[in-house]
C-alpha cells in the first residue's frame, strides 16, 4: 500500500512558523535588550509591592529596625480600620465627581479648541497658540493666589466648581489635539459644508468620531491630573466634609504619630479608579500617542 504524503499548506507553515517563533528564546543582543525591559519593569513596579507589602503588614513590624520585603503576615484588617477613621466615602464621593465632571468639561473644551487651531484661519491664531503653549512653563504655585481671588469672588469656595472650572481647558490637551488634526483632510470639512451641515454639526458627526484615539489619551491624562490634584483642592475646599481623596491622606497623617499601614492601605486603594479608566482606553491609548507625535 501507498501512502501519499501531502505537502504542508501554507496556513500549516505559518502556524509552526509561528511557534517556533513564539517558544524562540531570546539571545544575544536581544537578551540584552530583554534583561534591561525586565529589570526596568521590576524597578517601576517596586513602589508598588511595597506599598501593597506595608498596607497588609502587622503595624509593629514597621518599627522593629529590620528590613524584611515580604510580611510576615497578611494584616487585612487594616484597610477596615483605616476607612473607619475618617469619612473615606465622602472623600471618594468629592473625588469621583470632580475628576468625571472636570475630564468630561475639559477634555470636551480642549477638542473644541484644538480643532479651531487646527482647521481654522483667523487672525493672530499662530500668536495666540504659542502664547498659550508657553503657559505650560508657569507652574501652578505662580498663579494660586489670583485664582483663588478669582474663585471666592465668584462665591465657589467649599464648592467642586471651584476645582473644575479653574482648569478647564489645559494648553498641553489644546496642544495634542491641534496635532492630531492637523493632517485631517479638509476635503471632509468642505463636502459637509457644502451638503448644508453647520459648523458644530461638522465637529460633532465629523471630526469628533474620527478622535477616538486622542480623546482616549486625553482622558486618561486628564482624570490622572484631576483625581490626584492636590493643590487647588487644599485652598478651595475648606471644610472636611468637601475634602478629596489627596487632601485625606494629607489629613491622616498625625502630628505626632502616623499609621502608615493605614495611610498606605487608603492610598492602595486611590490608585484603584485611575486603573479602572486606563484599562477601558488603553486600547487607544498608544495609537493617539504615536498619531499625535507623528503628525
Amino acid at each position: 500500500m501507498v501512502v501519499e504524503v501531502q505537502p504542508p499548506t501554507a496556513e500549516r507553515t505559518d502556524r509552526r512558523r509561528g511557534a517556533k517563533q513564539r517558544t524562540r528564546l531570546p539571545r544575544g543582543a536581544d537578551l540584552v535588550i530583554w534583561l534591561a525591559l525586565v529589570c526596568g519593569a521590576g524597578i517601576m513596579a517596586f513602589p508598588l509591592y511595597w506599598m501593597f507589602a506595608t498596607a497588609v503588614r502587622p503595624a509593629g513590624e514597621l518599627f522593629t529596625g529590620e528590613f524584611d520585603l515580604i510580611p510576615s503576615a497578611l494584616a487585612w484588617s487594616n484597610f477596615s480600620e483605616a476607612w473607619g477613621k475618617l469619612p473615606w466615602g465622602t472623600f471618594y464621593q468629592n473625588s469621583v465627581i470632580i475628576a468625571v465632571i472636570g475630564t468630561c468639561l475639559t477634555v470636551f473644551i480642549n477638542l473644541l479648541a484644538g480643532y479651531a487651531f487646527a482647521k481654522y484661519s483667523f487672525k493672530g491664531r499662530d500668536v495666540i497658540f504659542i502664547l498659550m503653549i508657553s503657559t505650560l512653563m508657569v507652574p501652578i504655585q505662580v498663579i494660586l493666589v489670583p485664582t483663588f481671588m478669582v474663585v471666592s469672588e465668584m462665591g465657589l469656595v467649599n464648592s467642586i466648581w471651584g476645582v473644575i472650572l479653574p482648569r478647564g481647558a489645559e494648553a498641553f490637551g489644546i496642544f495634542l489635539v491641534r496635532q492630531y488634526l492637523v493632517s485631517m483632510p479638509n476635503e471632509l470639512m468642505e463636502s459637509a459644508r457644502l451638503d448644508g451641515a453647520s459648523e458644530f454639526r461638522i465637529f460633532w458627526s465629523i471630526v469628533l468620531p474620527l478622535c477616538k484615539p486622542v480623546i482616549a489619551v486625553l482622558t486618561i491624562f486628564t482624570f490622572m491630573w484631576r483625581w490626584n490634584d492636590f493643590v487647588l483642592p487644599l485652598v478651595t475646599m475648606q471644610d472636611q466634609s468637601s475634602f478629596t481623596v489627596p487632601l485625606g491622606l494629607n489629613f491622616a497623617k498625625g502630628l505626632y504619630y502616623t499609621d502608615w499601614t493605614g495611610a498606605m492601605a487608603m492610598t492602595l486603594l486611590s490608585i484603584i479608579p485611575m486603573l479602572i479608566v486606563f484599562v477601558i482606553f488603553q486600547r487607544s491609548f498608544v495609537q493617539g500617542i504615536a498619531s499625535s507625535g507623528m503628525k
